[in-house]
């Protein structure tokens, strides 16, 4: 079995092209789509179309869910701002997803961890707001319950893998869209991927055990800064044009 993991794809239309592109040069034909889909700065409306025509399995992140289950007054900044930009179809079909799914049998997918769509699985945000992995432990002790060797999470947009002492692998493809942001929980801090490429993963069963290939593609990245620049969002506009928050 082979096929691509997308993520955290946040609204960003041509990041999303420039994977689907790539991917298709790969001769990779089934994606997995780990949700946090459309919430961002920048241009959902042509996102989700070109996700609702995909033929991918979807799940719905934490930023999806917010546009599904509150009133507009009550949404975050990024939110309101897509709510505006969607029609009623797109909140339908959001509301068709799961949080997590089992694809094929093999492999077992979530937005951030299997109990919760916020919680941060393979870092931790000490108090200082350094960002740093979390303990094979604290690890572990997440994925209790779930038998899949392979193990697919998002949220943090930190491309990333980590292989279980019992040799379950749990693999983050990182963000098609968003190389850097800023939040408050559960202590201030900072995520910056260091370059502002797009990013997803390949997985690929060989001799019943599972590879992972990170691939990071180039694309107009300095069209998308613009576009948040415009929406007022600097520090979106300088992770996308760089993948640093400055």
């Amino acid at each position: 079995m082979r096929f691509a993991a997308i993520a955290d794809i946040h609204g960003n239309h041509l990041a999303l092209q420039a994977v689907l592109s790539d991917i298709r040069s790969q001769g990779i034909s089934d994606i997995v789509d780990l949700g946090d889909m459309l919430s961002g700065p920048l241009d959902a409306r042509p996102t989700v179309d070109i996700l609702m025509e995909l033929g991918a399995v979807h799940l719905l992140g934490n930023h999806d869910r917010y546009l599904i289950d509150r009133p507009h007054e009550k949404m975050g900044s990024w939110e309101r701002l897509v709510h505006t930009q969607l029609e009623p179809r797109h909140l339908d079909w959001l509301r068709t997803l799961p949080t997590n799914s089992v694809y094929r049998d093999q492999v077992f997918l979530c937005h951030a961890t299997p109990a919760d769509d916020e919680t941060y699985w393979l870092e931790t945000v000490l108090p200082n707001g350094e960002v740093c992995m979390s303990s094979l432990e604290s690890i572990e002790a997440r994925a209790v319950g779930v038998a899949q060797k392979l193990i697919l999470c998002a949220h943090t947009h930190i491309a990333s893998a980590v292989r279980l002492r019992d040799g379950r692998l749990i693999v983050n493809p990182g963000s098609v869209g968003s190389p850097g942001y800023r939040d408050t929980h559960p202590h201030p801090h900072v995520v910056e991927a260091g370059s502002p490429d797009a990013r997803y993963a390949i997985l690929e069963q060989v001799d019943g055990d599972w590879q992972v290939t990170f691939r990071h593609i180039p694309y107009d990245h300095e069209a998308m800064a613009a576009l948040a620049r415009q929406h007022g969002k600097a520090e979106m506009a300088s992770a996308l044009a760089t993948g640093w928050i400055r």
